[in-house]
């Protein structure tokens, strides 16, 4: 947790920010029964001493810079270990993560409501690869509903409809 925290600060400081990163360990209550719980860490970086210029470019639009050093910390930290040792680490920053979890799982709600009011398939835009991938879990606990995946990046979308029953 240590170095992921020292590895984060020297990647910002490159960068030309000074400013402390805080590692904590989050553990999520695993989605099936035999499954183990999921554990990540969330590398918070302190915005105390930072401008709201450098807050607004370290999470890009539609947090696509925060979704850059994710993939980068994610990358760089789980290189050359086991899988069985790789571990997820969720950069956050501003609370951004946290209000973009909560949007997401109200996006996913309403699509489930459309889906099941309507009968039709609602297509969600705009979606990085792990914002469609929380959609997917959050919708997989529900039998009368599927998703999937439509198109090529970048214009990859999400698909919610209603189960097809064999």
């Amino acid at each position: 947790m240590q170095s992921s925290e020292q590895w984060l600060q020297n990647f910002l400081l490159l960068t030309g920010v000074s400013t402390q990163v805080r590692a904590n360990l989050e553990t999520k209550p695993s989605s099936g029964q035999d499954a183990p719980a999921e554990e990540s860490y969330w590398l918070t970086i302190d915005q105390t001493n930072l401008t709201s210029e450098q807050i607004r470019i370290l999470i890009g639009a539609g947090g696509s810079v925060l979704d850059s050093i994710q993939y980068l910390a994610n990358s760089v930290l789980n290189l050359n270990q086991p899988e069985e040792n790789q571990t997820a680490y969720t950069i956050e920053l501003n609370g951004y993560r946290v209000r973009r979890e909560a949007e997401i799982r109200t996006l996913a709600e309403t699509a489930a409501a459309e889906v099941r009011f309507s009968g039709r398939e609602v297509e969600l835009q705009s979606l990085s690869s792990s914002e469609r991938r929380q959609i997917h879990t959050l919708l997989q606990e529900f039998s009368d509903l599927e998703t999937f995946s439509r198109g090529k990046e970048p214009h990859r979308h999400l698909v919610v409809r209603q189960a097809v029953t064999p």
